[in-house]
Order: C-alpha cells, then structure tokens, then sequence
C-alpha cells in the first residue's frame, strides 16, 4: 500500500481535520515521504527512542503512535529531538500520529475500548473541548460496583496498581472516560449525571473536588489508558492487508 493512502485512510477514519485547531500535536504524517510504501506498519503509545529502535527491528515502514514528536511545531532538532528523529529517517519509517483523533473516536478511540471493556451501555461522546469530544460515556451494566470496576482494570490494563479516590457511590450507574490526563473534565461528568470518571494520571487539586463532588475518580494510568486506540488501529491496518507489530512499553505513569 501506498503510504499516502495509509494516511489518507487513517485521517479519514480518525476525523483528523476536526481536531486541528484544538489539539497541540501535529496529527497525521509526521515524519515521512508520501511517496514510500508500507508492507509492514508497527503501532506504540508513545514515539520515543525505544519504540522507534523496536519498530526499526521489526523492518517496519511506518509507526503508528498517539504521543508524536512535534507538539505546536519543532524548532530545534537537536539532542533527543535529533536522535528519535534519526532513528526514523536512518531507517527509513515513517511516523503517524493520531492524539486527540484517537482520543476521542467512538469505535476506535481509546475511551471507546475502556467503555467495551466495562461493558456500558448507551455510550455517547463525552469531554467537550471546543466542537469536538475526547472521551466517551455511559450506563454501567446492573449491579456493577466500584471494586469490581476497579478489579477489571487492574486485570485488563498495561500497567500498575490504580488509585481510586472513593468519593461516590459504591454501585455504579453513570460513567464517564477521558484517557490519559482527564481530571480537567471532572465537573463536566457530574453534569452529565456520571457517578464515576475514569481516567489516567490526575492533578494535586483533583482529591478535593472529586471529594466535593462526591464523585468517584479512577486514575488508572496514562500510558495504560492509551494502549487500546493503537491496537485498534493495529487491527484495522491488519484488515488492510498489511503485516503489523505492536510495541509495548510501559511507563508506570
């Protein structure tokens, strides 16, 4: 396939465009001639020195991240900007990045997995940020409680132990996703009526708002909460014929 096509495939998916003035990363084709071609597409969380030399091993011609290189431009490429750089363009892979795209796709976004994981039911988009959402919502199945929410992480996610600040109700109703660092979004999930934010990595502030919210918040880890869109798109590259590689590696944060 040709790797203008891959990305026009993937930027069609995704809805790229509708992110672009709200997201600082530089969706899309980061890195890379539009005129290569890709046989084999390697997918990772985060484009770093480590994923790069792991997609490089695995000959791939392009990898697929959600955390990219460029975040409202580059202006120096030099240090670890030069070499993360210089390990794709030595050997010759192209970088795809999909941030808040990713975030925020009902089927293939990385809210999207956590809402199939638990089970919700009448999902909708959720985490207003300009015209567009980055997380997802809905209505817990019957009987499910916050440790059997919390078992399911724990089991399911790339990652280590969760903290839950235990604010709200031990049964749960309502629950709203924002991956990654979502606890901005807190006030918004209470006004939906959710009972239960999930997310992964919060802010110093957060224990007191969710304890006067009476609300409660699942940080479940950034890296872990943003492993599922990726592999998503591992499996839709898959259908597209291609040969895929998944990379993981784990930050504990």
């Amino acid at each position: 396939m040709e790797l203008a096509e891959f990305v026009s495939r993937l930027d069609d998916r995704l809805a790229t465009d509708a992110y672009s003035d709200v997201d600082a990363s530089a969706n899309g084709l980061q890195v890379g001639p539009t005129d290569a071609t890709v046989e084999h597409a390697a997918f990772a969380v985060d484009a770093a020195e480590a994923t790069i030399s792991a997609a490089a091993d695995a000959d791939s011609d392009v990898l697929v991240v959600h955390h990219g290189l460029s975040w409202g431009g580059i202006e120096r490429v030099t240090d670890r900007q030069y070499d993360r750089i210089a390990g794709l363009v030595d050997n010759d892979i192209a970088l795809y990045v999909s941030h808040l795209p990713l975030d925020g796709h009902q089927t293939l976004g990385n809210a999207a997995v956590l809402a199939e994981l638990l089970d919700l039911d009448e999902t909708e988009p959720f985490g207003s940020m300009g015209p567009v959402t980055v997380g997802q919502q809905g209505a817990a199945p019957a009987s499910l409680t916050r440790a059997e929410l919390t078992a399911t992480l724990e089991a399911e996610l790339e990652g280590d132990d969760l903290q839950v600040l235990d604010f709200g109700p031990e049964d749960i109703d309502q629950v709203a996703i924002v991956t990654g660092s979502g606890t901005d979004w807190l006030d918004e999930a209470r006004e939906v009526g959710a009972d239960t934010l999930i997310t992964g990595e919060g802010k110093q502030q957060v224990y007191h708002r969710a304890r006067e919210t009476g609300i409660n918040v699942i940080l479940a880890g950034h890296y872990a909460t943003e492993t599922g869109g990726v592999q998503r798109l591992q499996a839709l590259a898959e259908e597209w014929g291609l040969t895929t590689s998944y990379h993981s590696h784990p930050t504990g944060l």
